[in-house]
């Protein structure tokens, strides 16, 4: 049989529970028709880059699937008619991904760097306050100039010839 990974995007305001059901939903479809889901990931909620159906958020779920493509053509006909579900896609693969995918090896490293106490998130161990202080000993310098006492003192700007 073939396989696909399939990721859908799910409303933001739709509770975690809710996204369970649709996936358990999809997932009983899948196994009605004959095909197995090898790898189910919840991503969360996450930003998008532009609005969809006046959304700014929404979850993410990973099926990888190994179905016939008609169990994939219910699916994507059962998300066309969900209103929670704004978009999803649908790649044939040659083989799955093994272990956690890119998204989820981006969490579990964006969290070893907070426990480290380095990143973004982490701003009263130095790394953002000391730049902007070092940015305050700049605007002294330049305040401490004295001021130009005449516009004849100014560097003169060239005519543009035509």
């Amino acid at each position: 049989m073939p396989l696909y990974e399939h990721v859908f995007l799910t409303r933001q305001d739709a509770s975690a529970q809710q996204v369970e059901e649709l996936t358990a939903q999809f997932k009983g479809v899948i196994e009605q028709m004959g095909g197995k889901i090898a790898k189910l990931e919840q991503w969360g909620v996450k930003t998008l880059s532009y609005r969809m159906r006046k959304n700014r958020k929404a979850h993410f779920t990973l099926l990888n699937v190994e179905a016939p493509p008609a169990a994939l053509n219910e699916i994507e006909r059962q998300e066309r008619l969900s209103e929670d579900v704004l978009r999803y896609i649908t790649i044939r693969v040659d083989e799955h991904e093994e272990g956690p995918s890119a998204m989820m090896r981006k969490v579990d490293r964006d969290r070893e760097r907070d426990d480290r106490g380095f990143g973004f998130r982490d701003r009263e161990r130095g790394s953002f306050r000391d730049r902007d202080r070092d940015r305050g000993e700049h605007r002294r310098d330049r305040d401490s100039r004295p001021p130009r006492d005449s516009v004849e003192d100014a560097p003169a700007i060239a005519p543009i010839e035509e």
